[in-house]
């Protein structure tokens, strides 16, 4: 499942990142990597882009994007 399956307020675990070099590594180099806990926090009003919360810090990410983040729900 990817993060956009999840409800406001729900976690998961990542379990792999897919989607061009350029992606992956700006996610890598915010921390974001296989086995972190993450949560989406709330959908823009439109629907993009999402906000999620990982490592103590909310980011905001496109829903094309964060559909390539692969999670174990909690």
């Amino acid at each position: 499942m990817s993060i956009c399956s999840l409800n406001p307020g729900e976690k998961g675990i990542i379990s792999s990142i897919n989607g061009d070099t350029k992606l992956v590594k700006r996610l890598f180099a915010l921390g974001c990597i296989e086995g972190t806990e993450v949560e989406l926090r709330r959908t823009a009003p439109l629907g993009d882009p999402i906000i999620i919360n990982f490592r103590g810090f909310d980011l905001a990410i496109r829903k094309k994007d964060a559909k390539n983040i692969l999670l174990k729900k909690l």
